[in-house]
């Protein structure tokens, strides 16, 4: 299974890189630009497990190493590989 998972600060968490992002493409001339917020995704292939194993599995992941709970948030998507 292919398995993406999207990690991004939760809302309430000031992101300096969106700010400075935000900024950065004002200064580009693109002034209807507002609220940037960055994050990452990471992609990983789960071999021998259902859609929702690897969802599963995912989310463990996610708690245990891939996402900090504090102030990050993830979601999960699956799909066949």
């Amino acid at each position: 299974m292919k398995v993406s998972v999207e990690v991004f600060l939760k809302p309430g968490v000031l992101d300096v890189q969106g700010k400075a992002t935000e900024a950065a493409l004002k200064g580009l001339g693109f002034a209807n630009v507002s609220d940037v917020r960055l994050g990452r995704i990471i992609r990983f292939n789960l071999a021998g497990a259902s859609a929702d194993e690897a969802r599963a599995q995912a989310r463990a992941m996610a708690d245990k190493l891939l996402a900090n709970a504090v102030i990050e948030s993830y979601s999960v998507e699956v799909s066949e590989a």
